[in-house]
């Protein structure tokens, strides 16, 4: 049977999760052909991780121009896309007129015109689009679907769901690349679409009405000297004004975001370790929005990117009970340590208060790996044959476009301060 071959364009901090299981768990079935970036810097040292971390031959590069002469010499099969946001629409539609299918990293893109195109190219060209949301398979998650699924509370009738990143994983949001709205969506769109798509995934529903507040509220220049800062700096790198600054990033004490990074970024000026209280960072950190369902539950969802710890408090009420859960993540640093920190979990509980009985506590198996233990499960779905899925965790192109709708819709409200239909942002 011949291998399935893969390239991946978007070496950043992303890639390694996908092509270091190509090359490893999955090469039995799965072939490494081709990367593809703007950056030759960074093309060059994943190709350094491939051989000295991975035992695996140097695979041929592209730059970001050469997408088409890609596919035509080395004839992928499936398409990796772990870019910019605000171009996986691009490599996603231009390699399914190549003939080839595509996995996305989440969202698959930022805005609806771009999601109609995706839409529009999947029909035109038939082809397949995967999105990895890995929030899916971890196990508390996963329990959290099925206990809804079986009954346990009857029909959930309202869910009051925050989302907490705390002040390094989500002041990371704020050095890099997704601080500009235009690049990922805000958080809204980039973080929230995994959240959204639990909640499609959870009531086994779609949103049917959004409305959204949201601002900068404590990062940036402004919001700092309001709150008494003086000392300001553009990046840390270099920075005496950044030593003492518990929100840095230091590249340079990082030998994998040098290589990264701080090395390649005399090729295209990207600075991964900009001031988190800097200018020109036009996303919010405080957000709220209210959701109505099409089988007419209602969600209040929160998120703020400044708090003393990460993770997640949901409570779902029904007509037979109430659950709550409580889950704590391990906080990281975007491609600063080991996949498996990424959302390992320090704690989670799930409470159900039935009416008229005692409250108890539900069990949840241990996950092994990142994201609470739903990185190596999804993986295996997608680059392995999908085992019998009761919960259908596997997200196909339309989870992808309902998840990042919900996001699409809140930025339009917030914009108009008006509630937004989603069926009216594209054809689906």
């Amino acid at each position: 049977m011949a291998k399935i071959k893969y390239a991946l364009v978007g070496t950043g901090g992303r890639a390694e999760f996908f092509y270091g299981e190509v090359v490893t768990v999955f090469k039995d079935t799965s072939e490494l052909i081709a990367f593809c970036d703007v950056n030759q810097t960074r093309m060059d040292y994943a190709n350094r991780l491939l051989q000295e971390k991975y035992d695996h031959e140097p695979i041929p590069t592209y730059k970001a121009h050469e997408f088409d002469r890609m596919i035509a010499e080395t004839k992928p099969d499936i398409v990796i896309v772990t870019t910019v946001d605000r171009v996986h629409h691009r490599y996603i539609i231009r390699a399914m007129e190549l003939g080839c299918d595509v996995i996305s990293e989440k969202p698959m893109t930022v805005d609806e015109d771009k999601c109609q195109d995706i839409l529009d190219a999947i029909d035109r060209t038939g082809r397949k689009l995967r999105v990895t949301f890995n929030y899916r398979y971890a196990p508390h998650n996963t329990k959290i679907r099925e206990i809804i699924m079986d009954g346990t509370l009857g029909d959930v009738l309202s869910v009051n769901f925050e989302w907490l990143l705390n002040t390094q994983h989500g002041a990371d949001y704020f050095r890099r690349w997704h601080r500009d709205k235009r690049n990922s969506g805000g958080l809204l769109v980039h973080k929230s679409t995994h959240h959204f798509d639990l909640m499609n995934f959870w009531l086994g529903s779609k949103p049917e009405t959004v409305y959204a507040m949201g601002d900068l509220k404590f990062y940036g220049r402004e919001n700092a000297e309001q709150r008494g800062v003086t000392e300001f700096y553009q990046r840390a790198y270099g920075s005496k004004a950044a030593e003492n600054d518990p929100f840095a990033l230091h590249l340079d004490r990082n030998e994998h975001l040098k290589s990264m990074y701080l090395d390649a970024e005399h090729e295209d000026g990207y600075l991964r370790d900009q001031s988190v209280f800097g200018d020109n960072i036009s996303i919010e950190d405080t957000l709220s929005v209210m959701v109505k369902y099409k089988n007419k539950a209602v969600m209040n969802y929160s998120l703020n990117a400044y708090l003393p710890w990460e993770g997640f408090i949901i409570v779902f009420n029904g007509t037979k009970g109430r659950m709550e859960v409580r889950v704590s993540e391990q906080s990281y640093v975007n491609s600063g340590g080991s996949k498996a920190d990424e959302g390992a979990l320090k704690e989670k509980t799930i409470t159900i208060y039935p009416h008229f009985a005692a409250p108890y506590e539900v069990e949840v198996e241990e996950g092994v790996g990142g994201h609470g233990g739903g990185d190596p499960v999804m993986l295996r779905d997608i680059f392995d044959k999908p085992a019998e899925d009761r919960f259908h965790r596997a997200a196909s192109h339309i989870d992808g476009a309902w998840s990042i709708l919900t996001g699409i819709a809140a930025n339009r409200s917030m914009r108009t301060g008006l509630p937004v239909k989603v069926e009216e942002l594209v054809r689906l």
